[in-house]
């Protein structure tokens, strides 16, 4: 079963489409009581003066003894609000997802939160909407990771086609330093780490 893999207090990055800084993402990791993550994300896609596309992503993912337990999110993605939450319950991985109804995911099933190089292990769940991810995972070579300053870290890649084209980089200690992926609409989408 994946566990969540050891990561630094805080964790942020800027966000670039097609090259073009479009938001930035934020993370804290609250060890307390067992692990608890909290993610904010907020992207604005303009043209000029007129914004063509906003995103605002809140997410509280909480882990114990290496387990993930639950996660509670809530979207506004270009005014559609959407609520997800998933509870590990017995044998499996209760998830209500944005639309509605209840599914019932593996119990080794993980959120797609990509700070957590465990989700190549794991069967994956969407935590926008809370939808079954369909994926095949592979290792890239490494290479350099730019980050937001414009310097650059060594990083390992784990690549994930399927239901999204993502590349996640995470640096020799295990954090996650960057991602690379496609849009829906074709764009790229990087995040630099801050």
């Amino acid at each position: 079963m994946a566990a969540a893999a050891p990561q630094p207090a805080r964790l942020a990055f800027i966000a670039l489409r097609n090259g073009r800084k479009i938001g930035e993402q934020h993370m804290t990791f609250d060890r307390d009581d067992g692990l608890t993550v909290r993610t904010e994300v907020e992207f604005a896609v303009k043209l000029g003066p007129i914004q063509l596309y906003s995103y605002r992503h809140e997410a509280t993912e909480r882990w114990r003894d290496g387990r993930f337990q639950s996660l509670d999110t809530q979207t506004a993605d270009n005014g559609k609000a959407l609520r997800v939450s998933a509870r590990r319950e017995g044998d499996g991985v209760m998830i209500s997802p944005a639309a509605g109804g209840a599914l019932q995911a593996a119990k080794d099933a993980l959120p797609f939160t990509h700070w957590n190089r465990e989700i190549a292990k794991a069967p994956l769940f969407n935590p926008q909407d809370g939808k079954l991810l369909r994926e095949t995972v592979a290792s890239a070579a490494g290479a350099s990771i730019l980050l937001a300053d414009g310097s650059s870290r060594r990083a390992h890649g784990v690549v994930f086609r399927g239901d999204a084209s993502i590349e996640d980089w995470y640096d020799d200690d295990g954090a996650w330093t960057g991602l690379t992926g496609r849009l829906k609409d074709g764009s790229t989408l990087e995040y630099r780490r801050l």
